[in-house]
């Protein structure tokens, strides 16, 4: 079937990874130790993220790695690096939402599939065909819209979209957490 739906769950540690793809996902997107938005979790070392990606690809499935962080200049020079790590560990897309990020991406891993974080804020038709024109694969639509918009989106773009089942879990646009760096002094947007 050309337009079944991919079931995409989030992995917060191989344990959960394993249930999910196991019980019916598709595809899990995880985090890895650097780069993402949740960097004090308990994410993925490139070792983890190698045998998750084995083990997917052993039952037909994906995994899609976050590198979602609103970057700043230090973090830069680590970035072609570790997006080499992960193309040599197996995933099968990344998932961003910063520019200079995507840029740095698209130098360092040119075959590596791209998808558009909902970090992104897209949460409309041109700026789909935006990211289109960057050669997103993917984009994951801001959690607020309506089905009616996301309709919309649809039918003026052949882009892969995605969206979130659950809404915006935080207080937040679109995942934008601002709240936490006023209760823990740190960034939600920067890990």
């Amino acid at each position: 079937m050309k337009n079944k739906p991919e079931l995409l769950a989030p992995a917060g540690n191989m344990e959960k990874c394993k249930i999910a793809l196991r019980y019916g996902a598709d595809a899990v997107y995880l985090g890895g130790k650097m780069f993402g938005l949740r960097a004090f979790a308990n994410n993925f070392s490139i070792e983890e993220i190698a045998e998750a990606a084995a083990y997917a690809h052993g039952l037909g499935k994906k995994v899609y790695v976050t590198v979602n962080i609103f970057a700043h200049n230090e973090d830069l020079d680590r970035l072609p690096d570790y997006l080499l790590e992960l193309q040599k560990a197996g995933v099968d897309a990344l998932l961003i939402s910063d520019l200079g990020v995507w840029n740095v991406a698209r130098q360092t891993v040119p075959e590596m599939p791209l998808h558009v974080s909902t970090q992104a804020n897209t949460s409309n038709w041109a700026a789909v065909q935006a990211w289109k024109a960057l050669g997103a694969e993917r984009v994951v639509l801001a959690r607020e819209l309506s089905l009616e918009e996301i309709r919309e989106v649809g039918t003026r773009t052949d882009v892969e979209l995605e969206a979130f089942v659950h809404g915006a879990m935080c207080i937040s646009y679109s995942g934008r957490c601002l709240l936490s760096s006023y209760l823990t002094g740190r960034d939600g947007n920067r890990g």
